[in-house]
């Protein structure tokens, strides 16, 4: 593995990195010299498991802390940002903030009024899903953590333009999270900040495991996909780290796809 970011002082922000797309990327950046920073929101019972992964970062020669904190919470916010400048330093700077938070509620819109979307429903999933991307951006420029040329990533999917049963809530806040992405990609761009969506193609996580009837999204998607197999999260990780390197620097405002083609059929 090339090092490329080693002695750099870098890190990278990862909201919501305790699993899946977010875990993967933070474990290659690490594996590439950049310090690590993830915030994430998991139960007790969960940190079991999570704590065996963090563990990867301790032989990786690199600095990492991990707060199990609610991003979402605002009075919980200054308390990370104080936390995170603490642990920069004067030196440390944020190469990467990582949007990888899948908090969607995924209730049909047909049926009874426990049973389907409400309006809260989505203002929730806007708020997790999309707005936030806005308010941590804004929180690091203003507090100046961000490098000279950081890349603001965050994950979308294809259910940002396509329906989906049960998907509705989650696809009008993909839809904003790039809306969002776009607007800091022109007006944040005098600061030296480059935004970019990637729209992973279909993953097994723990998210798409939450998706009523996923057994037969993922046998589809093989069939669909030109080489016949899922997307994993490595794959989406290798292109977090490409987007992190300076010769992409002049990649701005896009939605990458990173599915093998899938979204060719």
């Amino acid at each position: 593995m090339v090092r490329r970011f080693e002695k750099t002082n870098y890190w990278a922000v990862i909201l919501g990195g305790s699993s899946g797309l977010g875990l993967a990327s933070a474990k290659k950046l690490a594996a590439e010299g950049m310090n690590i920073c993830i915030i994430h929101r998991n139960s007790r019972a969960e940190m079991e498991v999570i704590n065996k992964e963090f563990l990867f970062f301790e032989d990786q020669n690199v600095q990492y802390l991990t707060l199990n904190k609610d991003i979402l919470n605002p009075t919980l916010q200054q308390d990370i940002i104080s936390k995170l400048k603490f642990t920069l330093g004067e030196n440390g700077k944020i190469r990467c903030l990582l949007h990888s938070i899948a908090k969607g509620n995924l209730k049909p819109m047909i049926g009874t009024e426990m049973e389907s979307l409400s309006s809260d429903d989505f203002s929730i999933t806007l708020q997790a899903m999309a707005t936030s991307l806005y308010d941590w951006t804004k929180l690091l420029f203003n507090e100046n953590l961000f490098a000279a040329d950081a890349r603001i990533l965050a994950f979308t999917s294809e259910g940002s333009t396509k329906p989906i049963n049960n998907y509705g809530a989650v696809s009008a806040a993909k839809a904003a999270l790039e809306a969002i992405s776009r607007n800091i990609a022109l007006e944040f761009a005098p600061f030296g900040l480059r935004s970019n969506c990637i729209q992973a193609g279909v993953t097994d996580t723990r998210s798409l495991q939450m998706i009523p009837g996923s057994e037969e999204i993922k046998e589809y998607t093989k069939k669909r996909n030109p080489f016949k197999r899922l997307t994993t999260p490595e794959d989406v990780a290798n292109v977090v780290s490409l987007l992190c390197q300076a010769e992409a620097s002049w990649i701005n405002g896009c939605v990458i796809p990173v599915d093998g083609g899938e979204h060719l059929s």
